[in-house]
Protein backbone atom coordinates (compact mmCIF):
# COMPACT_ATOMS: atom_id res chain seq x y z
CA UNK A 1 0.00 0.00 0.00
CA UNK A 2 2.07 3.20 -1.38
CA UNK A 3 0.96 6.72 0.18
CA UNK A 4 -2.58 7.06 -0.08
CA UNK A 5 -4.28 9.37 -2.32
CA UNK A 6 -6.61 11.05 0.09
CA UNK A 7 -3.18 11.85 2.11
CA UNK A 8 -2.42 14.44 -0.28
CA UNK A 9 -5.59 15.32 -0.41
CA UNK A 10 -6.46 16.14 2.98
CA UNK A 11 -2.32 17.48 3.65
CA UNK A 12 -3.71 21.57 3.46
CA UNK A 13 -6.92 21.02 6.02
CA UNK A 14 -4.69 19.03 8.38
CA UNK A 15 -1.82 21.83 8.47
CA UNK A 16 -3.95 24.22 8.97
CA UNK A 17 -4.92 22.28 12.31
CA UNK A 18 -1.38 21.48 12.95
CA UNK A 19 -1.08 25.31 12.30
CA UNK A 20 -3.55 26.31 14.59
CA UNK A 21 -2.46 23.90 17.11
CA UNK A 22 1.18 26.16 17.12
CA UNK A 23 -0.08 29.17 17.72
CA UNK A 24 -2.35 27.83 20.83
CA UNK A 25 0.60 25.85 22.70
CA UNK A 26 -0.27 24.34 26.08
CA UNK A 27 2.19 22.72 28.80
CA UNK A 28 1.74 19.45 30.22
CA UNK A 29 -1.43 18.78 31.74
CA UNK A 30 -2.44 21.98 31.13
CA UNK A 31 -3.79 21.77 27.66
CA UNK A 32 -7.91 21.70 27.82
CA UNK A 33 -7.93 23.58 24.56
CA UNK A 34 -5.96 20.95 22.94
CA UNK A 35 -8.04 18.14 24.54
CA UNK A 36 -11.01 20.06 23.51
CA UNK A 37 -10.30 20.56 19.84
CA UNK A 38 -9.05 17.12 19.49
CA UNK A 39 -12.55 15.76 21.20
CA UNK A 40 -14.51 17.84 19.09
CA UNK A 41 -13.24 17.04 15.29
CA UNK A 42 -13.01 13.09 16.82
CA UNK A 43 -17.05 13.83 17.35
CA UNK A 44 -17.15 15.50 14.19
CA UNK A 45 -15.48 12.27 11.91
CA UNK A 46 -18.27 10.62 13.56
CA UNK A 47 -15.85 8.17 16.14
CA UNK A 48 -17.98 5.29 17.97
CA UNK A 49 -17.01 6.80 21.40
CA UNK A 50 -14.81 10.00 22.17
CA UNK A 51 -13.58 9.70 25.95
CA UNK A 52 -12.03 13.04 27.86
CA UNK A 53 -10.44 13.32 30.82
CA UNK A 54 -8.26 10.26 31.22
CA UNK A 55 -4.88 10.89 32.72
CA UNK A 56 -6.56 14.71 33.98
CA UNK A 57 -6.48 15.70 29.89
CA UNK A 58 -6.08 13.13 27.52
CA UNK A 59 -8.48 12.03 24.72
CA UNK A 60 -9.57 8.42 23.28
CA UNK A 61 -11.52 8.05 20.32
CA UNK A 62 -12.49 4.55 18.95
CA UNK A 63 -13.12 4.26 15.55
CA UNK A 64 -14.61 0.59 14.79
CA UNK A 65 -14.28 -1.19 11.72
CA UNK A 66 -17.18 -2.32 8.83
CA UNK A 67 -16.11 -5.99 8.79
CA UNK A 68 -16.90 -7.05 12.61
CA UNK A 69 -15.14 -8.03 15.80
CA UNK A 70 -11.25 -8.02 16.58
CA UNK A 71 -8.67 -6.74 18.12
CA UNK A 72 -8.18 -3.01 19.25
CA UNK A 73 -4.77 -1.61 18.28
CA UNK A 74 -4.09 1.45 19.58
CA UNK A 75 -2.21 4.97 17.99
CA UNK A 76 -0.42 7.50 20.33
CA UNK A 77 0.05 11.31 19.63
CA UNK A 78 1.10 13.62 22.42
CA UNK A 79 -0.44 17.13 22.68
CA UNK A 80 1.87 18.72 25.11
CA UNK A 81 4.11 22.64 23.91
CA UNK A 82 7.11 23.17 25.97
CA UNK A 83 8.00 26.45 28.01
CA UNK A 84 9.98 27.89 25.37
CA UNK A 85 9.76 31.51 24.28
CA UNK A 86 9.80 30.65 20.18
CA UNK A 87 12.36 32.30 17.56
CA UNK A 88 11.08 30.60 14.06
CA UNK A 89 9.72 33.70 12.58
CA UNK A 90 6.81 31.53 10.80
CA UNK A 91 3.68 33.50 10.25
CA UNK A 92 1.85 30.70 12.74
CA UNK A 93 4.52 31.69 15.64
CA UNK A 94 2.97 31.18 19.10
CA UNK A 95 1.04 33.65 20.39
CA UNK A 96 1.42 32.94 24.02
CA UNK A 97 4.86 34.37 25.30
CA UNK A 98 7.15 31.72 26.60
CA UNK A 99 5.58 28.45 25.42
CA UNK A 100 5.61 26.85 22.03
CA UNK A 101 5.69 23.32 20.04
CA UNK A 102 9.29 22.87 19.65
CA UNK A 103 8.86 19.32 19.85
CA UNK A 104 6.39 18.88 16.96
CA UNK A 105 3.63 17.51 19.35
CA UNK A 106 1.19 20.03 17.06
CA UNK A 107 2.71 17.63 14.06
CA UNK A 108 2.15 14.57 15.91
CA UNK A 109 -1.56 15.26 16.83
CA UNK A 110 -2.28 16.75 13.31
CA UNK A 111 -1.13 13.50 11.60
CA UNK A 112 -3.43 11.07 13.90
CA UNK A 113 -6.27 13.40 13.42
CA UNK A 114 -5.97 13.20 9.65
CA UNK A 115 -5.85 9.11 10.25
CA UNK A 116 -8.92 9.27 12.35
CA UNK A 117 -11.30 11.50 10.11
CA UNK A 118 -10.04 9.13 6.93
CA UNK A 119 -10.52 5.68 8.89
CA UNK A 120 -13.66 6.56 10.50
CA UNK A 121 -14.65 7.92 6.49
CA UNK A 122 -13.22 4.09 5.35
CA UNK A 123 -13.58 1.92 8.24
CA UNK A 124 -11.80 -0.75 6.05
CA UNK A 125 -10.91 -3.13 8.42
CA UNK A 126 -11.59 -5.67 10.95
CA UNK A 127 -11.58 -4.72 14.86
CA UNK A 128 -11.03 -1.08 16.37
CA UNK A 129 -8.57 1.73 16.09
CA UNK A 130 -7.56 4.18 19.59
CA UNK A 131 -6.30 6.81 18.73
CA UNK A 132 -4.93 8.24 21.57
CA UNK A 133 -4.33 11.74 22.51
CA UNK A 134 -1.73 12.40 25.89
CA UNK A 135 -0.65 15.30 27.89
CA UNK A 136 2.36 15.62 29.44
CA UNK A 137 4.78 13.79 27.52
CA UNK A 138 7.32 16.72 28.26
CA UNK A 139 8.62 15.70 32.00
CA UNK A 140 4.67 14.99 33.39
CA UNK A 141 4.35 11.11 32.58
CA UNK A 142 0.93 11.50 30.65
CA UNK A 143 1.28 8.09 29.52
CA UNK A 144 1.49 6.70 32.66
CA UNK A 145 -1.18 8.50 33.95
CA UNK A 146 -3.38 7.50 31.28
CA UNK A 147 -2.77 3.86 31.68
CA UNK A 148 -3.20 4.35 35.29
CA UNK A 149 -6.29 5.45 34.65
CA UNK A 150 -7.19 2.56 33.40
CA UNK A 151 -7.04 2.96 29.52
CA UNK A 152 -5.50 0.28 28.34
CA UNK A 153 -8.09 -2.51 29.78
CA UNK A 154 -11.43 0.10 29.50
CA UNK A 155 -10.87 -0.23 25.85
CA UNK A 156 -8.91 -3.61 25.51
CA UNK A 157 -5.99 -2.28 23.62
CA UNK A 158 -4.01 -5.00 22.32
CA UNK A 159 -0.99 -3.46 21.04
CA UNK A 160 0.39 0.11 21.24
CA UNK A 161 1.60 2.20 18.60
CA UNK A 162 3.90 5.65 18.16
CA UNK A 163 5.48 8.14 15.84
CA UNK A 164 8.05 10.81 16.49
CA UNK A 165 9.13 13.41 14.29
CA UNK A 166 13.35 13.62 13.90
CA UNK A 167 14.51 16.97 11.96
CA UNK A 168 18.08 15.53 9.77
CA UNK A 169 16.13 12.45 9.11
CA UNK A 170 15.37 13.22 5.33
CA UNK A 171 11.64 13.59 4.22
CA UNK A 172 10.01 10.58 3.54
CA UNK A 173 12.11 8.16 5.56
CA UNK A 174 11.33 6.46 8.52
CA UNK A 175 13.30 4.56 11.33
CA UNK A 176 13.33 2.46 14.45
CA UNK A 177 14.70 -0.20 15.42
CA UNK A 178 14.10 -3.32 18.01
CA UNK A 179 14.56 -3.18 21.38
CA UNK A 180 16.03 -0.43 23.29
CA UNK A 181 15.39 2.51 20.60
CA UNK A 182 15.01 5.48 23.27
CA UNK A 183 17.31 6.23 27.30
CA UNK A 184 15.76 5.68 30.55
CA UNK A 185 16.24 8.97 32.56
CA UNK A 186 16.94 9.91 36.29
CA UNK A 187 17.63 13.26 37.71
CA UNK A 188 19.96 13.77 40.35
CA UNK A 189 20.57 17.03 42.97
CA UNK A 190 23.48 17.40 45.19
CA UNK A 191 23.99 19.28 47.91
CA UNK A 192 27.31 20.21 49.11
CA UNK A 193 27.88 21.59 52.62
CA UNK A 194 31.48 22.74 53.47
CA UNK A 195 31.96 25.86 56.07
CA UNK A 196 31.83 29.12 54.87
CA UNK A 197 34.59 31.62 55.24
CA UNK A 198 36.75 34.80 53.82
CA UNK A 199 38.15 33.96 50.50
CA UNK A 200 41.69 35.26 51.54
CA UNK A 201 41.94 32.56 54.39
CA UNK A 202 40.07 29.07 52.70
CA UNK A 203 42.45 27.29 55.00
CA UNK A 204 40.09 28.40 57.86
CA UNK A 205 36.97 27.19 55.57
CA UNK A 206 35.78 23.71 53.92
CA UNK A 207 34.78 24.90 50.45
CA UNK A 208 32.17 23.62 49.16
CA UNK A 209 32.80 24.94 45.35
CA UNK A 210 36.33 22.83 45.59
CA UNK A 211 34.69 19.74 46.35
CA UNK A 212 31.92 20.13 43.66
CA UNK A 213 34.21 21.08 41.05
CA UNK A 214 35.87 17.53 42.33
CA UNK A 215 32.62 15.65 41.99
CA UNK A 216 31.63 16.77 38.49
CA UNK A 217 35.09 15.14 37.57
CA UNK A 218 34.94 11.92 39.53
CA UNK A 219 31.13 11.46 38.53
CA UNK A 220 32.62 10.88 34.79
CA UNK A 221 34.75 8.18 35.41
CA UNK A 222 31.54 6.02 36.17
CA UNK A 223 30.94 6.46 31.72
CA UNK A 224 35.08 6.57 31.33
CA UNK A 225 35.83 3.79 33.80
CA UNK A 226 32.92 1.63 35.62
CA UNK A 227 31.01 0.84 32.63
CA UNK A 228 31.12 -1.55 29.66
CA UNK A 229 31.37 0.90 26.46
CA UNK A 230 29.22 -1.11 24.52
CA UNK A 231 26.29 -0.09 27.13
CA UNK A 232 25.27 3.39 27.00
CA UNK A 233 25.75 5.86 29.53
CA UNK A 234 25.09 9.41 29.70
CA UNK A 235 26.04 11.64 32.81
CA UNK A 236 25.60 15.43 32.86
CA UNK A 237 25.87 17.99 35.48
CA UNK A 238 23.83 20.66 33.90
CA UNK A 239 23.50 22.92 36.84
CA UNK A 240 26.45 24.21 39.53
CA UNK A 241 24.50 27.33 42.11
CA UNK A 242 26.07 28.49 45.23
CA UNK A 243 27.55 31.32 46.51
CA UNK A 244 26.63 35.61 46.63
CA UNK A 245 29.86 37.51 46.90
CA UNK A 246 33.64 36.97 45.29
CA UNK A 247 35.30 37.59 48.63
CA UNK A 248 33.23 34.83 50.58
CA UNK A 249 33.93 30.84 50.34
CA UNK A 250 29.85 30.40 50.89
CA UNK A 251 28.35 27.32 53.12
CA UNK A 252 26.78 24.98 50.23
CA UNK A 253 26.36 25.03 46.82
CA UNK A 254 24.11 22.60 44.55
CA UNK A 255 24.21 20.53 41.90
CA UNK A 256 22.05 19.07 39.67
CA UNK A 257 22.33 16.79 36.15
CA UNK A 258 20.60 13.68 34.64
CA UNK A 259 21.98 10.36 33.64
CA UNK A 260 20.80 8.59 30.53
CA UNK A 261 21.00 4.88 30.15
CA UNK A 262 19.64 2.36 27.90
CA UNK A 263 20.21 -1.04 29.99
CA UNK A 264 18.82 -1.72 33.87
CA UNK A 265 22.19 -3.14 34.99
CA UNK A 266 23.85 0.24 33.86
CA UNK A 267 20.97 2.26 34.71
CA UNK A 268 21.25 1.00 38.44
CA UNK A 269 24.73 1.26 38.31
CA UNK A 270 24.77 4.92 37.71
CA UNK A 271 22.07 5.29 40.67
CA UNK A 272 24.66 3.57 43.23
CA UNK A 273 27.93 5.29 42.14
CA UNK A 274 26.59 8.93 41.58
CA UNK A 275 25.72 8.53 45.54
CA UNK A 276 28.73 7.00 46.50
CA UNK A 277 31.21 9.35 44.48
CA UNK A 278 29.42 12.18 45.55
CA UNK A 279 29.27 11.09 49.51
CA UNK A 280 32.85 9.88 49.13
CA UNK A 281 34.31 13.03 47.42
CA UNK A 282 32.59 15.19 49.72
CA UNK A 283 33.98 13.60 52.82
CA UNK A 284 37.55 13.23 51.73
CA UNK A 285 37.71 17.22 51.52
CA UNK A 286 36.37 17.61 54.84
CA UNK A 287 32.26 18.41 53.38
CA UNK A 288 29.25 16.46 53.31
CA UNK A 289 27.07 15.60 50.30
CA UNK A 290 23.58 14.98 50.52
CA UNK A 291 22.31 13.17 47.14
CA UNK A 292 18.03 13.16 46.13
CA UNK A 293 18.20 10.69 42.77
CA UNK A 294 14.70 11.24 41.10
CA UNK A 295 13.48 7.95 38.77
CA UNK A 296 12.53 9.52 35.37
CA UNK A 297 11.33 7.39 32.30
CA UNK A 298 11.90 3.85 31.61
CA UNK A 299 13.76 3.14 28.54
CA UNK A 300 11.57 2.81 25.46
CA UNK A 301 11.62 -0.67 24.39
CA UNK A 302 10.39 -1.89 20.58
CA UNK A 303 9.03 -5.34 20.73
CA UNK A 304 10.35 -7.92 17.95
CA UNK A 305 7.44 -9.23 16.10
CA UNK A 306 5.48 -5.35 16.11
CA UNK A 307 8.68 -3.34 14.89
CA UNK A 308 8.99 -5.58 12.18
CA UNK A 309 5.49 -5.27 11.47
CA UNK A 310 6.23 -1.42 11.54
CA UNK A 311 8.73 -1.56 9.36
CA UNK A 312 7.25 -3.33 6.75
CA UNK A 313 3.87 -0.83 6.72
CA UNK A 314 6.47 2.07 6.42
CA UNK A 315 8.34 0.19 3.65
CA UNK A 316 4.71 -0.44 2.11
CA UNK A 317 5.09 3.44 1.70
CA UNK A 318 8.35 5.02 0.68
CA UNK A 319 10.33 2.13 -0.19
CA UNK A 320 12.63 -0.41 2.15
CA UNK A 321 15.66 2.18 0.63
CA UNK A 322 13.56 4.93 2.31
CA UNK A 323 12.99 3.05 5.90
CA UNK A 324 16.06 2.35 8.50
CA UNK A 325 15.61 -0.66 10.56
CA UNK A 326 18.40 -0.60 13.08
CA UNK A 327 19.08 3.03 13.78
CA UNK A 328 21.21 3.83 16.32
CA UNK A 329 19.41 4.06 19.99
CA UNK A 330 18.69 8.08 20.52
CA UNK A 331 19.58 8.75 24.43
CA UNK A 332 16.59 11.35 24.75
CA UNK A 333 14.00 9.80 26.71
CA UNK A 334 10.08 9.16 25.91
CA UNK A 335 7.20 8.34 28.18
CA UNK A 336 5.85 6.55 25.23
CA UNK A 337 7.92 3.76 27.20
CA UNK A 338 5.20 3.11 29.43
CA UNK A 339 2.42 3.04 26.93
CA UNK A 340 5.38 -0.19 25.51
CA UNK A 341 5.74 -1.65 29.19
CA UNK A 342 2.01 -2.41 29.28
CA UNK A 343 1.42 -3.66 26.03
CA UNK A 344 3.49 -5.13 23.11
CA UNK A 345 4.30 -2.34 20.50
CA UNK A 346 6.62 -0.19 18.20
CA UNK A 347 7.73 3.40 18.31
CA UNK A 348 9.23 4.84 14.98
CA UNK A 349 10.61 8.11 13.70
CA UNK A 350 9.30 9.82 10.78
CA UNK A 351 11.33 12.45 8.43
CA UNK A 352 11.04 16.26 9.21
CA UNK A 353 13.38 16.81 6.75
CA UNK A 354 17.02 19.63 6.72
CA UNK A 355 14.95 21.61 9.63
CA UNK A 356 16.56 23.21 13.30
CA UNK A 357 16.49 20.21 16.17
CA UNK A 358 13.47 19.23 18.84
CA UNK A 359 13.69 21.63 21.83
CA UNK A 360 15.34 24.68 19.28
CA UNK A 361 13.34 27.84 19.36
CA UNK A 362 13.40 28.07 15.81
CA UNK A 363 12.14 24.77 15.25
CA UNK A 364 8.98 24.10 13.23
CA UNK A 365 7.37 20.76 12.32
CA UNK A 366 7.55 19.91 8.49
CA UNK A 367 3.97 19.65 7.03
CA UNK A 368 5.61 18.06 4.15
CA UNK A 369 5.31 15.36 6.19
CA UNK A 370 1.83 15.06 6.96
CA UNK A 371 0.95 12.64 4.17
CA UNK A 372 3.70 10.24 5.44
CA UNK A 373 2.09 10.31 9.06
CA UNK A 374 -1.11 10.09 7.57
CA UNK A 375 -0.90 7.03 5.04
CA UNK A 376 1.41 5.03 7.62
CA UNK A 377 -1.50 5.55 10.41
CA UNK A 378 -4.06 4.14 7.97
CA UNK A 379 -1.93 1.50 6.59
CA UNK A 380 -1.03 0.11 9.57
CA UNK A 381 -4.77 0.13 10.74
CA UNK A 382 -5.40 -1.51 7.33
CA UNK A 383 -3.00 -4.53 7.30
CA UNK A 384 -3.10 -5.15 11.15
CA UNK A 385 -6.77 -5.71 11.08
CA UNK A 386 -7.29 -6.85 7.86
CA UNK A 387 -10.77 -7.71 6.98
Amino acid sequence: MPLINRAHEMQQHVAEWRRHLHENPEILYDVHETSRFVAEKLRAFGCDTVETGIGQTGVVGIIRGRHGDGPVLGFRADMDALPITEESGKPWTSKTPGKMHACGHDGHTAMLLGAAQHLADTRNFKGSIAVIFQPAEEGGAGARAMIDDGMMDRFAIREVYGMHNAPGLPLGEFATRKGSIMAATNEFEITVTGRSGHAAKPQSAIDPVLIAAHIIIALQSIVSRETDPLKALVVSVTQLNGGDASNVIPDRVKLGGTVRTLVPEIRELAKKRVTEIAEATASVFGGKADVVYHDGYPVTYNHDRETDFAVGIAQSIVGAAAVSSDMPPVMGAEDFSYMLESRPGAFVFIGNGDTPALHNSAYDFNDDAIPYGISYWVSLAETALAA
